[in-house]
């Protein structure tokens, strides 16, 4: 996933005494030090250290009084549900230790994202690791959910009717922030029909770029950051794992996943634009200025045009 390295007007920054009565909340022990993590666009991150040499990360949910996309409220209810739900599956992914008031502390990771060590791996250690990935996602959408879409909403009893309507929520977003988009209507509605074949509503991360896989002794050692997941259509993925890239082998290899029909590349390709339309609103709202910025819409205002075509 491309990141932008400017900050966001969503993350909320919390005083040493805040940071002090949270460790003690859930480590049980007072704080020692903390440092700021800054990989992340949405939520405000912090490692926490207790006197007793006990570490943890702690999220804290954007002020209440933030403005944010539709689908973006109660990410962080979301997330804490995503990691419980992996965490009975046996996936790997960081214990939850308090949920509360906007706040999610985990355990810490030792290892470090993979998208930091990548120059540092052979060819074919990132090929046993996509494989690897694409095992463990396999084993991630076999979590089910009750109806199709965001756990906080939009959402439905299909696919076919919750995924126009996740499209429509980011549209009505961007007229409300004042973002011009192209019509897309047309090609949704086209493409609609591949989204029949969506029957049961697995469990989808929806952000499942590098930055958010940990490794530790050149394996995975856990996922992180579920805030965006949905049930849906697990090729949904495909849209975060392969972002702006062609399909990975191997990573299609360790899923399972054989040959892919024209319904869908269609499919994909409606995930794809659904992708686009988030990355381009978002900036608004975060407060994204500059000229990295406007690099990076014009290079997803592209990206959109072209899997616009495909439908």
């Amino acid at each position: 996933m491309i990141r932008v390295v400017v900050d966001s007007l969503t993350k909320r920054r919390l005083t040493t005494a805040e940071l002090d009565a949270v460790t003690r909340r859930a480590l049980g022990a007072p704080l020692a030090e903390h440092v700021e993590l800054t990989d992340g666009m949405f939520s405000s991150a912090y490692r926490l250290t207790a006197v007793d040499g006990r570490q943890a990360v702690l999220k804290a949910a954007p002020p209440p009084d933030v403005p944010l996309l539709t689908y973006e409220r109660d990410l962080m209810r979301t997330e804490v549900l995503a990691l419980r739900l992996m965490a009975a599956r046996g996936l790997p992914v960081p214990e939850v230790l308090l949920a509360e008031d906007g706040l999610l502390v985990m355990t810490a990771l030792r290892g470090e994202p993979w998208s930091a060590a990548r120059e540092r791996l052979t060819d074919e250690e990132h090929r046993a690791l996509r494989r690897d990935l694409g095992a463990i996602t396999r084993e991630m959408h076999g979590i089910t959910g009750e109806v199709f879409g965001y756990p906080q909403g939009p959402n439905a009893p299909t696919w076919r009717e919750a995924f126009p309507a996740m499209v429509e929520a980011v549209l009505a977003d961007a007229e409300r922030f004042g973002v011009a988009l192209p019509e897309v209507r047309p090609a949704i509605a086209a493409g609609a029909p591949a989204l029949d074949e969506v029957t049961t509503p697995a469990l989808v991360h929806f952000d499942l770029w590098e930055g958010n896989v940990f490794l530790l002794d050149g394996r995975i050692e856990g996922v992180i950051d579920p805030e965006r997941a949905l049930f849906g259509d697990p090729l949904a993925e495909l849209a975060t794992v392969c972002v702006f890239a062609d399909l990975d082998e191997d990573f299609l290899a360790g899923y399972g996943l054989g040959e892919i029909t024209g319904a869908m590349r269609t499919r994909i390709a409606l995930y794809r634009v659904y992708l686009c339309l988030i990355l381009i609103v978002e900036g608004v709202p975060r407060g994204y200025r500059g000229t990295e910025w406007d690099v990076h819409e014009r290079f997803f205002r592209e990206q959109l045009a072209v899997y616009l075509d495909l439908l």
